[in-house]
């Protein structure tokens, strides 16, 4: 059995966004935003990444901090600087992947251009109370994100997230939304089934994690009700048992880092690949992907913005090809 992954460059242009999830450690409104050289840096460092990784808090320039910096250096919103960082990734030989919230078709198309994939994780397609201060996370507006970029043909990542006040019904009827989203507009190359990670000096911080078995059961139901060629994730950094949860139908472990952390579960480093190869007994046989999965790399589903890097690095199967 083949499970993929990608090597990535992890970069949080800022950490101010206008939701205030109960759960959530990343969240911080100091206004900060990254620069172009502490960008530039990360992006030379990560020889050995094919990905991208841009990420920030949802509608941050609505603060005025970001607002006043942003256009201090002459960019009117924080997706039309993503898209110049988009640019400097690919410059630097890397294809950028952003997961920035929430976003209307316009921008979509903007960030279509120069990216090889778009995410944005459904959570969940119900509304719970750990989202109450959190407008971003409205299923339906997190729903139609996820169609207009269908409807624009961007090969996507979205998923759900579990353990932060759903009940195991509302986790199926999760999947089951974006299993009818992928049959609809095939566009959804991978769905992250992520367990919740109880973070220090949030309201959610005495939580308990999910389980195993909790995880498991999602994982299983996931593998039933989406397509045959929509990708199960699993974040290996949060999970013990791995073997199990590939077991149980997961064909893909993400991103990992050899030169930033998960800024978004800080206390829970990357395994290093040798690691997770060794744990598995070489039940499981590893191939490196770009942040576009296979499926659209043969299909096509790219600019011609990035096509050379993608010629560049994908075999005749569109996986990563021999370094």
């Amino acid at each position: 059995m083949i499970v993929t992954y990608s090597m990535n460059v992890f970069i949080p242009l800022t950490r101010t966004c206008r939701n205030n999830c109960h759960y959530c450690g990343f969240r911080i409104n100091d206004g900060k935003v990254m620069g172009e050289d502490e960008v530039e840096n990360l992006l030379k460092r990560a020889s050995s990444a094919t990905e991208a990784l841009f990420t920030f808090g949802e509608r941050a320039d609505e603060f005025g901090k970001v607002r006043d910096w942003l256009r201090g250096m002459g960019f009117d919103s924080m997706i039309d600087y993503t898209v110049h960082l988009n640019k400097l990734a690919v410059e630097h030989g890397l294809l950028p992947h952003t997961n920035a919230g929430v976003l209307s078709r316009s921008e979509l198309k903007k960030l279509k251009e120069w990216n090889a994939s778009i995410g944005l994780m459904l959570e969940q397609a119900v509304e719970l109370e750990c989202h109450k201060e959190s407008p971003g996370k409205n299923p339906e507006v997190r729903i139609k994100t996820i169609k207009d970029a269908g409807r624009l043909e961007i090969p996507f990542t979205t998923g759900i997230l579990i353990g932060i006040g759903e009940s195991r019904d509302d986790r199926y009827y999760s999947i089951e939304v974006i299993a009818d989203l992928a049959e609809n507009y095939d566009h959804i190359q991978e769905v992250i089934i992520q367990n919740f990670s109880p973070k220090k000096g949030t309201p959610m911080e005495c939580w308990k994690a999910p389980g195993i078995a909790e995880l498991l059961d999602a994982i299983e139901y996931a593998k039933k009700a989406l397509p045959d060629d929509v990708v199960i994730q699993i974040p290996p950094n949060l999970i013990e048992n791995l073997k199990a949860c590939l077991d149980a139908g997961a064909r893909d472990i993400g991103g990992i880092s050899e030169v930033t952390p998960d800024y978004i579960n800080p206390e829970h480093p990357w395994p290093s690949l040798k690691k997770i190869e060794k744990s598995l007994n070489g039940e499981y046989t590893f191939r490196e992907r770009l942040p576009i999965h296979p499926k659209y790399v043969r299909m096509g589903w790219y600019s011609e913005r990035i096509a050379h890097l993608i010629e560049r690095y994908a075999d005749k199967e569109g996986y990563r090809c021999s370094k």
